[in-house]
């Protein structure tokens, strides 16, 4: 009988080690979530164009294809384009084939842009106009590039700029909030999948920086010209290097106004500044010569007139050319 009862105790006692064994098997497996879809999109620029330095905007319109599985997912109404300051209302073409829905937009957007003018008017610029689902985030929509069909027209031309760089991408983008969505589980932060258009612009820059500085240059020759005055003629040697510094002043108000408003110490204050210095310095050398002039001391007077000039001239000269160089390279 003893034996009996083992026996039961047994095989009670191996089923009860199974269900533990399972129950632990089945915490210990991962809850299989269900992977976002893909959606294939491309680009093609049409035109970009309203560069707007002052008001920190452009002008872009290209086609925007989209190519996926799911039959839920609505484009024409909405894609975002964050960093847009307008977007008009896009031309749409749908179909479908092969078991894919295909959508295809003309889009024109008026883009916002933080202009970097360090080194205006050698910059460089660099365009991003980013595309995003307003609905779906990255948990049921992934982006995937078209590189192979994204390009842009070969007949594309940007008024005193060329294309260097083309490229599309894709990447995510990251909400401190869940937009008060009921049913998130995290309300502080979502992600959401982005496609991104980026364009390098390179400025055609050497004629535009005559016209801008040309008036600068002048008015520093002008107050130059004060050294080929006799030091006693006081007059022409303090009124020369004013004027050409009223000059001077002026080209800037007018350069200014043409460029963002900007706390960076840029290629045009450098350029400015230098002139504005060197001014100032011809007016310090006309004094001091008219002091040994005063002193009837005219021979010393002329030496000193002759060595400022040199000095003036030749620094304000290297200066300019290290500045320039440094805005290129």
């Amino acid at each position: 009988m003893k034996y009996f009862f083992l026996l039961i105790f047994f095989v009670f006692g191996a089923q009860q080690a199974c269900l533990l064994a399972q129950d632990s098997t089945a915490v210990q497996q991962p809850v299989m979530r269900t992977p976002p879809d893909t959606v294939k999109v491309g680009a093609y620029i049409i035109s970009l164009h309203d560069v707007n330095f002052h008001d920190k905007e452009y002008t872009l319109r290209f086609w925007l294809w989209l190519l996926h599985k799911n039959e839920e997912f609505e484009f024409s109404s909405q894609i975002e384009i964050p960093n847009a300051k307008s977007l008009e209302k896009p031309d749409i073409q749908l179909d479908s084939a092969g078991g894919y829905f295909y959508c295809l937009m003309k889009m024109k957007a008026n883009m916002k842009q933080s202009w970097n003018v360090s080194d205006y008017p050698f910059d460089k610029q660099y365009l991003s106009c980013r595309i995003e689902h307003t609905i779906h985030d990255a948990r049921s929509l992934v982006f995937v590039p078209d590189h192979e069909g994204s390009n842009f027209d070969p007949g594309l031309t940007v008024d005193g700029w060329h294309v260097r760089k083309f490229s599309v991408d894709t990447g995510s983008t990251l909400y401190k909030t869940a937009f008060g969505y009921p049913t998130a589980k995290d309300k502080k932060n979502s992600v959401y999948s982005n496609f991104s258009i980026n364009m390098e612009l390179e400025r055609n820059a050497w004629g535009l920086f005559f016209k801008l500085f040309l008036g600068m240059y002048i008015a520093f020759l002008i107050s130059s010209v004060s050294f080929l005055v006799d030091p006693e003629e006081v007059e022409p040697r303090f009124a020369l290097p004013v004027g050409g510094l009223f000059a001077a002043v002026g080209n800037k108000y007018i350069i200014d106004s043409l460029l963002p408003e900007s706390s960076q110490f840029t290629l045009v204050d450098s350029l400015h500044t230098i002139t504005f210095l060197f001014i100032f310095f011809t007016v310090a050398f006309s004094a001091i010569s008219l002091i040994w002039a005063g002193r009837n001391e005219h021979d010393k007077a002329l030496r000193v007139n002759k060595k400022g000039g040199i000095i003036i001239f030749s620094s304000y000269l290297f200066i300019n050319l290290v500045l320039i160089l440094i805005a290129l390279f």
